[in-house]
Parts: structure tokens; C-alpha cells; sequence
């Protein structure tokens, strides 16, 4: 029987392509490809093994296997491992591994160990859904990253390119529920970033392989407390009593609302309000109590939230706008307003967009199509910014594309492993011969 023309076409059109990709490719380039193809099911198996260990943030053991299994792999590859103990600030800790051996730029790459699945939840193991499909928990966000990572990481050690290359990895022990003090929780990333002229973050950015992230927003915490005077509620407006705490609050909450909203990217939630004659306010808990009547004007009134700014400069604009607003006090009334820790921004530098720019070209290089900016409204915090201020260039959402992260439905593509992976290994030997 003679093939159909659409047989013919179909077949003619795949030599062409796989021509084309060959030809935009160099040897090692193509080796290192052929070498993550070579490892699909092996990186599978290994991503199963990591899911189905629980590492839910406050599960410092869970944590510390998922290291421990992870540890060795990188041993094998030549980095000098180790583990630094998470006890100063209340979390398991990090896996840190690093490798030096060239006159090339100094790429820092950030995973990280937990996820958002305690031993309580009743999602613990990893599935596959079909020939496509898996999921797990931690199986997008983020353990699936860190495998990407590992696996392009193998590919370069193949090739023969690894041991000449400058590359630090940070794997944090607690991205989904951070301790505190940051500066003790997050002091492995900023010094390696210090040390770094690059950092490449295998997060799964918003679930898309035709995007990664050239800029992420901050998060800060606020605390809103407000006094008024208590007295009968038949006294309320009155010159001796004024509005009462509830009122000034919401005076406040309107008034960002109404004045903040023109700012681009900027988002502000207030997430939780108190009020009453008596507020308890438990920070550790999110939680709190009140106790006030109907005909009794509100003495206080507590108000948390959080800022999410795409730059440092508007955080601070930002801050300064809210702190001028809560100044404008209700009669007999007042107001204090404090900023927490948080996430800074990971801010849209030109050399962020640089960066994104080799990213894609490596992509459209491998037949993968091009790579464009998410949206930074689409994007939460994230280690990587961390990195922000001290790094010539920043990329992240380089990880397993995904949906459903942080909830018992998460999903990912079983064919993002080794497309990310090789696209990861490519991006890190181009950067390396710049």
C-alpha cells in the first residue's frame, strides 16, 4: 500500500524540523539533549521517590530526607554538598551545593525542599494520571523544579562542561512558610546571590512553558491599630467622643482603596479585622478575639494585610502613602500603622530581560517555541528575589509547568521534565562560553 499524501507531508515536515534543531544546535548542545532524553524514565522514578517523601515546611524530618536523598546526586555530579541546620530560625534548613572550576560567570540556581502539604493533609502521593499527566503534592511546586534542575546539571557533567563552570545551588527548607528572622532564614540565598552574577530559579512560574519570570512582586505584612474612646453608643460623634475605633478604621480602609488603587501592579489586602471594646490579637495564629456591645462606641480596632509591589521604590512610595493616610485622623481617634518582614520584590532590571531573551532563543533552538515575560499580576513571591539586588541578571519559572499548585489537585506535563531541563542545561552552557 503507498503512503497517503498526508503520511508523506507529515513525515517530510518532522525531517524538516528535526533538520532545523539540529542545525541551530551545537555537538554539545545536541549531546546534552540527547542525554536528557536518554533519562526520562530514570528522572521520573526519581521525582516519584521525592514526592512520596513528606516535606511539608513545619516537617523538619521530612525536609531534611528530602535533602538527604537529594544530596548524593549532586555529590556525584562534583559539587562540594552540605547541609546548613535551620534551628535559629525555626525550620529544618537548606541544601546547599557548589562548584567552582572556570573564569565564566557565577550562576546561582534556587530550588527548594518543602512544600505546602503538612503530614495532616490528605495529599501524599505522587499519581500518574496518564501518559501526560502526574500529580502529587510539591510534584510542580517545587519538587519537580529541583529534579529539572539536577537533570540538566547531569547533562552539562556528560557533555563535559560542568567541571569548568562556577555554579552555587540553594535548595531552602522553608520558601512556603519562611522563618523568621529573614535574615537569618533567607542568609544562604543573599550570600550566594552576593557571590553570584546570575541567578536562575526553578519555580514553575505561572504553570506556562511559553513564560518565565523577569520580575516577581514583593510581599509585606502590615498591622493596622487603631484607638478611639469608648463611651455610650448615644454619645458617638459627639466633640468629647468622636467616631470610635471602627470607624476611623474603616475611614483608613476606604481611603486606601481610594487612593492607592492608580498605582500599576500594586495590590493591598486587608485580610483580617478585629474591633471592639476588647481586641486580642494572636500574630502567631492569624487569629484573635473581640468582645463589644451594640450601644457601646468601639475602643479599638486591628487591621492586618499585605502589600505586593513590583520595585523597592514603590514599597517605599507605597508605605509613606499609607502612613500620611492613617495620620488623618476622625475626632478623638488615632492610628499606627507597622510593616513587617517580607518578600522584596524581584525587580524587572534590563538584564532580567536579557536573560529572558537567551532563554527564548535557546527555546526557539530546540524547537520549543519562544519564551515571553509573565505577567507580574500572575506571579507571587518567591526565593528568588531575594537575589534582586545583588545579581547582574535574574530568570525564574524555569521548573515544571504545572496547574492546581498548593492545592490536592496539583498537575503536571510528564513531558516538561525534559524539555525544561534541556532547555536549563543549554541556557547554562551559553551563559558559561558568553
Amino acid at each position: 500500500m503507498k503512503p497517503s499524501f498526508l503520511t508523506t507531508f507529515t513525515c517530510a515536515t518532522s525531517l524538516l524540523f528535526s533538520l532545523a534543531t539540529s542545525a541551530a544546535l551545537s555537538g554539545d548542545e545536541l549531546q546534552m539533549a540527547d542525554y536528557i532524553d536518554g533519562r526520562k524514565e530514570a528522572a521520573m522514578s526519581l521525582l516519584e521517590k521525592s514526592v512520596n517523601i513528606n516535606s511539608g515546611t513545619m516537617n523538619f524530618s521530612g525536609v531534611r530526607k528530602v535533602a538527604d536523598q537529594l544530596m548524593p546526586e549532586f555529590e556525584a555530579l562534583g559539587f562540594d554538598v552540605w547541609f546548613e541546620d535551620g534551628a535559629a530560625f525555626n525550620r529544618a534548613g537548606h541544601l546547599i551545593a557548589r562548584i567552582e572550576g572556570g573564569k565564566g560567570p557565577k550562576m546561582l540556581l534556587i530550588g527548594h525542599l518543602d512544600t505546602v502539604f503538612e503530614p495532616g493533609s490528605p495529599f501524599q502521593t505522587f499519581t500518574r494520571v496518564d501518559d501526560k499527566h502526574i500529580k502529587g503534592p510539591g510534584v510542580a511546586d517545587m519538587k519537580g523544579g529541583n529534579i529539572i534542575m539536577l537533570e540538566a546539571l547531569r547533562a552539562l557533567h556528560a557533555a563535559g562542561k560542568l567541571s569548568s563552570m562556577n555554579i552555587m545551588v540553594v535548595m531552602t527548607g522553608d520558601e512556603e512558610l519562611s522563618g523568621r528572622p529573614l535574615a537569618l532564614s533567607k542568609k544562604a540565598l543573599i550570600d550566594g546571590a552576593k557571590w553570584a552574577d546570575i541567578s536562575l530559579g526553578f519555580e514553575n512560574g505561572d504553570g506556562n512553558p511559553a513564560t518565565a519570570n523577569v520580575s516577581r512582586r514583593g510581599s509585606v505584612d502590615w498591622v493596622l491599630t487603631v484607638k478611639g474612646t469608648p463611651a455610650h453608643s448615644s454619645q458617638v460623634f459627639k466633640p468629647t467622643v468622636g467616631a470610635g475605633a471602627i470607624y476611623e478604621a474603616s475611614r483608613i480602609l476606604t481611603s486606601f482603596y481610594d487612593k492607592l488603587r492608580s498605582e500599576q501592579l500594586l495590590t493591598f489586602n486587608p485580610g483580617r479585622i478585629m474591633g471592639g471594646t476588647e481586641v486580642s490579637h494572636d500574630k502567631l495564629n492569624n487569629s484573635g478575639s473581640t468582645f463589644g456591645k451594640n450601644n457601646v462606641v468601639a475602643e479599638h480596632a486591628t487591621v492586618t494585610g499585605d502589600i505586593r509591589a513590583v520595585s523597592q521604590e514603590q514599597l517605599i512610595r507605597v508605605q509613606h502613602k499609607m502612613q500620611a493616610i492613617v495620620k488623618q485622623s476622625l475626632p478623638k481617634t488615632s492610628a499606627v500603622i507597622e510593616f513587617g518582614e517580607g518578600y522584596p520584590p524581584l525587580s524587572p532590571k534590563p538584564g532580567n530581560h536579557e536573560l529572558l531573551g537567551i532563554y527564548s532563543k535557546v527555546s526557539q533552538d530546540l524547537g520549543q517555541g519562544s519564551v515571553t515575560a509573565v505577567n507580574p499580576l500572575n506571579a507571587g513571591a518567591a526565593d528568588v528575589s531575594f537575589t534582586s539586588e545583588y545579581v547582574e541578571m535574574a530568570l525564574d519559572g524555569l521548573g515544571m509547568s504545572g496547574s492546581g499548585g498548593h492545592t490536592v489537585n496539583e498537575t503536571a506535563l510528564v513531558g516538561a521534565l525534559p524539555a525544561q531541563a534541556k532547555r536549563a542545561a543549554i541556557l547554562m552552557l551559553r551563559l558559561s562560553e558568553r
